[in-house]
Formats: structure tokens, sequence, C-alpha cells
């Protein structure tokens, strides 16, 4: 039977389909629009199977509060073209919206939550269906707070929500905080929840660099006791090259070289172990202050850290957890 376009809109209308997949399923069904819509259904789920070993690098990333809990979701797909069309923006927003209402505590509960009589897994498959991408949900994170606020960053990549301990805080307030963890990107709260294995790798980072420190200027100092410059010989490249200039001899290198091993020597086997353990915890504190949201310098105001101008606010007011998706590389 002919399709006529007006059932081919009403099907397109109700399922997002290209006009071709639409008149192609009522012609399968003669007309049937229901029978049409179980077609286009089953054309996403062959799609999403299709492409399963694609990678979904790009989508859309949203936040949303209510009192209370607030949360993140990230709908992926392949291109951003996908990402920035409004069908897809439109899931993730009603991905995220299903998610706030049931104060979803997980990815997978997520998932299973119905929209408009469909699990959010299905209606994902409609969308795969109608752009011909491979589509996932790439995460989800919750935050539970007596105040609790998100941003959005420009773009739709990257959004962050953040707890304060306080209930009654104004909303700017936390927005505030949660742009500067946009921005900032901490790595925790504070220093007491920084993970051991981080804390342990980077002073052992610290001690080394110390030491390398430590080490390279007895040798400079050592060179220059020679009477030679020691930014001439701060590499075999830069040696060669200044070599070949006649800033330098071969002798005057040699010679370096024998200075140098010589000092580096000397110095490593009596290294200062207390100096070395005190600037290596220099160094931690300097992480922590660059890393920990509370310590951090407050993006508003160099003057202060987030946590004074917290205290600021309201005496005694901390961020007790925040969380940040950003689907690209910071």
């Amino acid at each position: 039977m002919a399709v006529s376009i007006e059932d081919i809109k009403k099907l397109r209308h109700m399922t997002g389909a290209g006009m071709m997949d639409c008149k192609n399923a009522l012609a399968e069904t003669n007309g049937d629009i229901d029978a049409a819509i179980e077609i286009i259904r089953k054309k996403g789920q062959a799609v999403a199977a299709k492409r399963e070993d694609r990678e979904a690098a790009e989508g859309c990333v949203l936040s949303a509060v209510k009192p209370g809990f607030g949360c993140i979701v990230a709908l992926k797909c392949e291109t951003d073209f996908v990402a920035k069309n409004e069908s897809f923006r439109a899931l993730t927003k009603a991905i995220l919206e299903a998610a706030l209402e049931a104060g979803a505590k997980s990815l997978d509960e997520v998932k299973a939550l119905t929209i408009n009589g469909r699990t959010v897994e299905e209606n994902i498959t409609d969308e795969i269906g109608k752009t011909g991408e491979k589509m996932e949900l790439g995460a989800y994170e919750y935050v539970e707070a007596p105040t609790v606020a998100g941003y959005d960053h420009l773009g739709n990549k990257l959004a962050t929500i953040v707890g304060l301990s306080l209930e009654g805080i104004a909303p700017e307030v936390g927005k505030e905080i949660a742009m500067q963890v946009a921005a900032m990107n901490p790595v925790a709260v504070d220093r007491n929840h920084v993970d051991k294995a981080v804390i342990d790798n980077e002073y052992n980072i610290a001690v080394e660099k110390t030491k390398e420190e430590q080490v390279k200027k007895a040798v400079e100092v050592a060179i220059k006791k020679a009477g030679l410059n020691p930014n001439h010989f701060d590499s075999e490249d830069h040696i060669a090259s200044n070599i070949a200039k006649g800033w330098i001899t071969e002798e005057d290198a040699a010679k370096v070289r024998e200075i140098s091993k010589a000092a580096a020597e000397a110095k490593a086997a009596n290294l200062p172990e207390q100096m070395i353990q005190n600037i290596a915890n220099g160094r931690i504190n300097k992480f922590f202050k660059e890393n920990c949201l509370m310590e951090q310098e407050y993006t508003r105001d160099a003057k202060l850290t987030v946590g004074q101008y917290l205290d600021s606010v309201a005496k005694g007011l901390v961020v007790g957890e925040f969380k940040r998706v950003n689907l690209n590389e910071d």
C-alpha cells in the first residue's frame, strides 16, 4: 500500500528516525504505525550491535541539583556532530532528570530507570538507531550534602557538583566552588583525603628530584672552580654544538666529563639526609596547596584559599565532597 507523507511525518515525530527509515518501515508494515516503531527500534538494536567495537569519545555532560542531592550524567557518542545534536542533548537531559528525581546512586540504577515507559538503555538504543553511532552512558556521579551546587562548563564536555557542609548557603557560593573544581581539577577535598599511594609516590618523586638538584649544583660548582662555564656543558648535544662554534675545545669537554663524574659521585655518596627530607616535605606541602580543594588559591581572590573563603561566608563551612566529569583531557 502507498505510504502517506502524513504517516511518515507522524512516525518521524514519534521516533526521531530519518524520513526514509520511516517510509521504509511503514511500507514494510503496510502502514501499521506500532509495527513500524518496533522495526525502527530493532534497527537501533542492530546498529548498536554493529558499533560495539567503536570508540565513543565525544558526548554531552550535564549536572543537576535538588535540595540535598546533585548528580552528573555523561552520555557518550562517536562524533562531536552527534554530541551537538538537539535530540542527543535532549536525551542526556532526560536521563539526568530521571536520575535526579530518583536520587540514583549507581550507573546500573540509572540504566534501569524509565523514560516514557522505556528503560534508559532502551532509549539510548533508540537514539543509536536514529544516528547510526555508538552511544553509551559514560559516567554517573552523585553527591549528597546539606547544600549541593553544580556547574556545566561551556560546550557541555565538563561538569562538576559540590557538597557543602551547611544548609541555607546561597546558590552562587556553591556555584563558585563548583567552578573552582572545574578550573583547578583538585585531586581531593583536603590533604586528609588524598590517597596514601599518591602521597608516597609524590614524596618519592620529590626526594629523587631534590637529590638530582643537589648533585647538579655540586657539579656546577666543580666546573666553575675549573674556570669553565657550566652552561656550555649541560648536555652532550650542547657540548657538540659549542665545540662546532669554537666556544669550547674537545680537551675542555673531556676535562668537564671527568670533573662532573667525580663531583657527582662524591656528592651522591654524601647527601645530607635531613635536608633532603625537609625539601621533599616542602614540595609535598606545595602539592597539597595546588591539588587539595580547600587549600587551593581561590580563583576569585588570590589572597584567600578556598577554605578561607568558605569560612568567611559561614563559620565552619567546608566542602564535604565533590565530583568532576570531563570528556576531554585536562
